[in-house]
């Protein structure tokens, strides 16, 4: 590993450091650091509008989605070139929160299976924060097997029409456009009768319902599709290859989602440097101080974990699974150091009111929201499989239904 920039990095680096200093809207940067976990609110801004405007600046000074081609709104820059920006922006990187899908997930697939014309109309405006894209895979019988969905589309001359549910899907609220599979075929195996579409969230038949959380947020929705009109000219890939096309989005996610995850220990550190127990300072606890450099411990694997990624992508190379690692350890981490962070506040911990609660109320808010990590962008569950698979290449879960027609497989609502 090198943690060393070359010449041509810390010359990217200079020129990231002072276009972020004197354009990042810094009046927003002492709410951003205190916000590290979770979903970013603002108190007085709205975090999507503000976002946008982040965004729109970005691209204006040719910063935003840096990877991709100029002519799709990026700037050509290289992997490890993005990584520095990241590194740079900073806390700013929180307000464009809200294009993270479209960036990370989307994006990558549009421009994989897309028309040119349809790149070069809807990559910009993406990468602008114009238009704001959602992803929309998991399904309420579908748990974490995106194969099995039923949300079904039928071929109607130029057109499909579409009727189904989506669930948890980030952001479909304020969204304009979303990625949908669907299946198009049920008279074969799950995996192969599916197809990808990309569509307009403002389409006649599209009903978006927001789920509200234990945490009085707002952020996933159920999407419902009632004889939705899709062109096949907004079809991604083949019709029946929309399993192929979604691991494309699927890798995306991980690599995305992985990369970005707090681990919630700074926040534990900082709390326990300054908490006054019954028996004194927190941190002159030998059990607190034995939590605390497990932790430590893990969050230093977890930092030079990434650098492996980074130093792959400095080489010009593929990383490897070091991503689905980091969320496979951080997503249980967050919980644990949540759950011991309010043991420690005592009947304190009952208080959500930021004005009232130790840290802000930040560990309450962590604890509400940190059971979401451990299954957005795969369950550990599934995550545990790849790695075992794929990474260990031990032998692949038996799959009874593997060869079976998906309408033949047996359900609690079908014989």
């Amino acid at each position: 590993m090198n943690f060393d920039d070359t010449p041509q990095e810390a010359e990217f680096r200079a020129k990231a450091r002072a276009w972020i200093d004197a354009n990042a809207p810094k009046q927003y940067e002492a709410e951003l650091t205190k916000s590290g976990l979770g979903r970013i609110s603002l108190k007085n801004a709205d975090i999507v509008e503000v976002g946008k405007a982040w965004q729109k600046k970005k691209a204006e000074g040719g910063w935003a989605c840096l990877t991709w081609p100029k002519e799709y709104g990026g700037r050509g820059a290289t992997p490890i070139e993005k990584v520095i920006w990241q590194q740079e922006e900073g806390v700013y990187g929180k307000l464009t929160q809200p294009f993270q899908i479209g960036e990370g997930m989307c994006g990558p697939t549009v421009m994989a299976y897309a028309s040119e014309d349809d790149k070069r109309n809807y990559l910009p405006k993406l990468a602008s924060g114009e238009n704001i894209w959602c992803q929309l895979f998991s399904e309420p019988a579908g748990g974490s097997d995106v194969a099995g969905l039923r949300t079904r589309a039928e071929k109607d001359g130029d057109d499909w029409v579409i009727n189904g549910q989506k669930i948890w899907t980030s952001g479909a609220h304020y969204s304009d456009y979303g990625l949908l599979i669907t299946r198009t075929d049920p008279n074969v195996p799950k995996h192969k009768g599916l197809t990808m579409f990309f569509l307009d969230m403002k389409s006649e038949g599209v009903e978006v319902k927001p789920i509200k959380q234990a945490n009085g947020m707002q952020e996933f929705n159920e999407v419902f599709f009632t004889n939705v009109r899709i062109p096949d000219s907004q079809r991604l890939g083949a019709v029946g290859d929309g399993w192929n096309v979604s691991l494309t989005t699927l890798m995306n996610e991980r690599m995305s989602i992985g990369a970005r995850l707090a681990t919630g220990f700074p926040e534990i550190f900082d709390l326990c440097s300054n908490l006054v127990t019954a028996d004194g300072l927190a941190i002159d606890d030998s059990a607190v101080r034995s939590k605390l450099a497990n932790w430590a411990v893990k969050a230093s694997g977890l930092k030079y974990t990434s650098y492996r990624s980074i130093s792959a992508l400095s080489k010009g190379e593929r990383p490897g699974p070091e991503n689905s690692i980091g969320k496979l350890v951080a997503g249980p981490m967050l919980q644990d150091i949540a759950a011991f962070a309010m043991d420690l506040e005592g009947a304190a911990g009952m208080f959500t009111d930021p004005q009232e609660a130790e840290a802000g109320g930040s560990f309450q808010a962590m604890l509400l929201s940190s059971p979401s990590m451990r299954i957005a962008g795969g369950t550990d569950e599934i995550l545990r499989n790849i790695i075992a698979e794929r990474v260990l290449g031990l032998p692949g879960d038996i799959r009874v239904d593997k060869d079976v027609p998906f309408n033949q497989i047996p359900t609690r609502g079908r014989g």
